[in-house]
């Protein structure tokens, strides 16, 4: 290896360990962005789709998706999502549970994909439930190609098109089922 090649891999992996090491993922922010309604404060119904960057350098060309419900006044929301680490430890990879909508993912500020609300939204809701619960791979998890979170939410796009769901190309997975 000639003397530029070595330099130019040296400040490469200096990049990739300096921006995958600013505290680590057990400590970086988790909190909400605010940009979902405060379901104390919004009656109606909202059906939210986010994605935020890839922890660490993933995040340089990739992003990770989640659907994000409150049904009409509740006051809580009901998040669907799959993350990898959950296979490692004997966990399903898909998970709905209450959460936080729009946290942070890992550091990165989420941003909204797709939104709906009011009786639009509402009507969404059993069709997603019922997508996320028919998904094929809750137990499976591949970063590249998939199945991955990318591959949860574009299915669940799929089989509810009134969604009207896009995903980006950095949701890399997304595509999978095709």
């Amino acid at each position: 290896m000639n003397r530029t090649m070595h330099l130019i891999t040296v400040l490469l992996l200096t990049t990739l360990v300096t921006s995958c090491s600013s505290g680590g993922w057990r400590t970086a922010s988790r909190a909400s962005a605010g940009i979902a309604p405060d379901p104390m404060q919004t009656p109606e119904a909202v059906v939210h789709v986010y994605g935020a960057d890839a922890w660490g350098w993933r995040g340089w060309f990739a992003i990770h998706t989640w659907i994000a419900v409150k049904r009409r006044n509740e006051k809580s929301y009901t998040v669907y999502d799959v993350v990898g680490w959950r296979g490692r430890n004997g966990q399903q990879v898909m998970r709905v549970r209450q959460d936080i909508p729009d946290r942070h993912w890992y550091g990165a500020e989420p941003k909204l994909l797709k939104a709906h609300r009011g009786p639009q939204a509402e009507a969404l809701i059993d069709q997603i439930d019922r997508a996320a619960r028919d998904y094929p791979w809750k137990s499976t998890y591949r970063v590249f190609p998939g199945p991955n979170s990318n591959t949860f939410v574009g299915w669940i796009g799929r089989q509810v098109p009134d969604l009207e769901l896009d995903l980006p190309y950095s949701a890399i997975g997304s595509g999978y089922a095709d």
